[in-house]
């Protein structure tokens, strides 16, 4: 896990991600208020760990496994 990318953040991303079905890495990042770009590797990390999971509906979302 790279040190710029903490539990902290990860664990923020899954709380948001437990309030909707789906979300855009923008809406994510607004939504804890966090730079996209941090999210935007916490999202690939959390992805690797197999807890969440990238859909693509014309767009790419991200949503929590098997929610």
């Amino acid at each position: 896990m790279s040190n710029e990318i903490n539990n902290e953040l990860k664990q923020k991303v899954i709380n948001y991600l437990k309030t909707v079905s789906k979300a855009k890495n923008k809406e994510v990042a607004r939504g804890i208020g966090e730079d996209k770009h941090t999210v935007d590797k916490a999202i690939a990390e959390l992805s690797k760990e197999g807890i969440i999971e990238y859909i693509y509906l014309g767009a790419s979302f991200v949503k929590l496994k098997d929610s």
